[in-house]
């Protein structure tokens, strides 16, 4: 039998796609005032994996991720995702997205990120909102999976979160 126990807490890991970068410097504060303050950021990096958001928010497009200082209870997901849903609603003008906003959290077996969008390897975590198991860390390194978003399996993306990873094994030491 297995005996439930309270699962640790998650590095929160927020990536931004957007065309105009100076909207990191009034996307940052309004992140911080909800999440806290950042302690990771990543270099920018060019978005050339899809066409899907161009229509919405043209060319060319750039990502970035920013973690936090606070750990995160994992159930803490969906709220996150519609409170990062209504910044980008916030943001947007004319009816058209300027940024999307990609809340997940780390851990040190997994990357997983939030969604709107139920699919086969999704699961339902509440409030209308699905876990993506989006990467697992496996011998030494994250491991993309066959619906892993092309982003998020090119090696400076997980470059970084490995980064994350050593960030997030202090944290929960000093935490």
């Amino acid at each position: 039998m297995s005996i439930p126990r309270a699962p640790r807490p998650a590095k929160l890991v927020i990536g931004l796609i957007m065309k105009d970068r100076a909207l990191i410097e009034p996307l940052g504060v309004e992140l911080s005032a909800g999440f806290g303050s950042v302690d990771m950021v990543s270099s920018w990096m060019p978005f050339d994996y899809t066409s899907y958001y161009e229509p919405e928010m043209g060319t060319p497009l750039f990502r970035r991720v920013l973690t936090y200082n606070n750990l995160i209870d994992q159930d803490k997901l969906p709220e996150i995702k519609l409170t990062t849903n209504r910044l980008e609603q916030s943001f947007a003008q004319s009816g058209r997205r300027r940024v999307n906003i990609d809340p997940g959290y780390l851990l040190y077996e997994r990357f997983v990120l939030a969604s709107g969008k139920n699919f086969c390897h999704r699961i339902y975590i509440g409030s209308s909102i699905y876990a993506d198991l989006t990467l697992i860390y496996q011998r030494g390194r994250y491991e993309k999976l066959p619906w892993t978003y092309p982003d998020y399996a090119d090696e400076p993306m997980l470059e970084f979160l490995t980064r994350v990873r050593r960030k997030y094994a202090v944290d929960l030491k000093t935490n």
